[in-house]
């Protein structure tokens, strides 16, 4: 997964803004924002399970991305290869 669609960059000391697309999962795409320690500052899911993607968003928020990373990847959605977590940790690798 190697789309990466949108870069923003904030008026905050420096944020990054970015959008991926995602793969075999419910949520078509997400949305990270990483300050200039590599902590997570936002995430936000279009689609997929609004309660289980909002829930998974605010649990990260202020994490360390490889903190993130090494919890959340591999992580399955029954019988998926991945899931809405694991599109984030690959997003999240990507960005770092």
């Amino acid at each position: 997964m190697r789309l990466v669609i949108v870069v923003f960059f904030h008026n905050k000391k420096n944020m990054t803004t970015k959008a991926f697309k995602t793969q075999g999962v419910c949520a078509s795409m997400l949305e990270i924002t990483l300050d200039d320690e590599k902590k997570i500052e936002n995430v936000a899911f279009y689609g997929g399970c609004h309660g289980n993607t909002q829930g998974i968003a605010s649990l990260v928020k202020g994490m360390k991305a490889e903190d993130v990373i090494s919890r959340l990847e591999g992580i399955r959605c029954g019988m998926k290869v991945t899931s809405c977590p694991d599109q984030l940790a690959k997003a999240l690798k990507e960005m770092i």
